[in-house]
């Protein structure tokens, strides 16, 4: 445990008018500075873990009604003695409180201070005060789930019974290193490789979790494109339940980007809607145009939306050319269904009035035909399974740990880098001390 000598104060609540507004103390002197302007009871002689009511004076100058609560080192957040007032949420209560407590020792914590205490006290290690900034800034389900659980130790219980085994094998190799005349070998080589290559296992599987793991913490950049007059600004506005975006029957309306985010069973979305891929002489729109294919070349998860009635099977085949090209997960999404009669599952679709042809279905290999009406909500709920499905949400959920941090993924990927060294090693028969160093 390393001691600090100073006391910290902060609001632990964010700044604002609210009904109570909590301010924490932490350090060896916090329960003796709060005794200077409580003066109900003597603080230090009451027992861990209590709350207390009183009023807060400095001087003859009444702060405020309050209940302090004690949590006495080491059973406190940061292992030191801790002090939390509950106030009323004034801002400038607050302030006058803090002021008070500054007065008598206390100096202003820096950003993230109470967690850095709590990690350098040994409370718990660095991935775990990570989660907690994860946890306090989850705005969904998935990213409240990913963070209690990494908080919990659940990821970093994992990496250290991994990290155990190789530990124990790495001591083993350098034994040897000490009976060198003597030829004995303590590591039994096949094991290493055996151990190696099952941590590899594990390894990957959690490289691999890193890309929902960060779609989940960041939201998935959905990217709706089209040729002008799909219907993308309906689609945006029906799927966000409101008039983000202008809609008009004349194309090319759109002329640069439009963008907000939904949840959907917790996942969250962030949906861009783009000006129509189309070539044109004008300015203003081929700027759009630029713009929308570099927003396609960041995206992570498009729909390409076409007008059912007005685009033959050919024409879709072309458009989704240069979607296909960017090799990102991609849904064809055939809109305007209520344009023309919608095909019946197993039939031949009928032909449309205008082009005398059927409804266009994407090729093979893309999830299957998926019509909707963005003006009525025909199909939306089916959309929205489907953009569920394109991020294989299902696949992780059974599992225990999901890899959200980019630090943890670079890491992580440098040690099966490095594991990969190991298994070279021994299938060259490298010498103890150099296979030690690669362990």
């Amino acid at each position: 445990m390393i001691a600090f000598d100073d006391t910290i104060v902060a609001p632990a609540t964010p700044p604002g008018t609210s009904a109570i507004a909590v301010i924490r103390l932490s350090g060896t002197q916090s329960i003796e500075i709060c005794n200077q302007l409580f003066r109900n009871r003597n603080l230090q002689e009451q027992p861990s873990h209590t709350i207390h009511y009183g009023t807060l004076r400095d001087g003859d100058e009444v702060l405020d009604e309050v209940l302090v609560s004690l949590f006495k080192a080491p059973t406190s957040f940061t292992k030191e003695d801790v002090v939390e007032i509950s106030c009323h949420g004034s801002g400038y209560v607050v302030q006058r409180i803090i002021r008070g407590l500054l007065k008598y020792g206390a100096r202003l914590a820096e950003p993230g201070e109470f967690t850095k205490r709590a990690f350098l006290n040994g409370q718990f290690d660095l991935a775990q005060a990570e989660a907690i900034g994860d946890l306090i800034h989850a705005d969904s389900e998935a990213t409240h789930q990913a963070a209690l659980h990494q908080m919990r130790g659940g990821f970093s219980k994992q990496i250290r019974t991994l990290r155990e085994q190789l530990v124990h094998f790495a001591s083993l190799v350098e034994l040897e290193l000490d009976f060198g005349e003597e030829d004995v070998e303590f590591a039994n080589r096949t094991d290493l490789k055996n151990l190696v290559l099952e941590i590899q296992i594990v390894i990957s599987k959690l490289i691999e979790s890193f890309r929902l793991g960060n779609v989940i913490k960041n939201g998935v950049p959905t990217v709706i494109a089209g040729k002008p007059n799909a219907g993308k600004s309906t689609l945006l506005n029906a799927l966000l339940n409101e008039e983000k975006a202008i809609v008009s029957d004349i194309p090319g309306t759109t002329r640069d980007f439009i963008e907000d985010e939904i949840q959907i069973e917790g996942i969250r979305f962030r949906f861009i809607d783009t000006a129509g891929l189309r070539h044109t002489t004008d300015t203003i729109e081929a700027m759009g145009v630029a713009r929308t294919r570099e927003k396609l070349k960041q995206a992570s998860l498009i729909i390409y939306l076409y007008d059912v009635a007005q685009t033959t099977a050919e024409e879709l085949e072309d458009e989704l050319r240069e979607i296909k090209s960017l090799e990102i997960p991609y849904l064809a999404v055939g809109n305007k269904a209520d344009a023309a009669p919608q095909p019946r599952k197993g039939e031949r679709p009928p032909p449309t009035p205008s082009e005398g042809g059927g409804f266009p279905t994407p090729p093979s290999g893309v999830g299957g035909p998926l019509f909707i009406s963005a003006a009525t909500g025909q199909g939306l709920d089916e959309l929205r399974q489907r953009l569920l499905d394109k991020v294989r949400t299902d696949d992780y959920r059974k599992t225990d740990t999901l890899v959200t941090n980019l630090r943890h993924y670079e890491q992580l990927r440098l040690t099966h880098e490095a594991l990969e060294q190991v298994l070279a090693g021994l299938g060259t028969s490298i010498t103890g001390d150099l296979l030690a160093m690669d362990i």
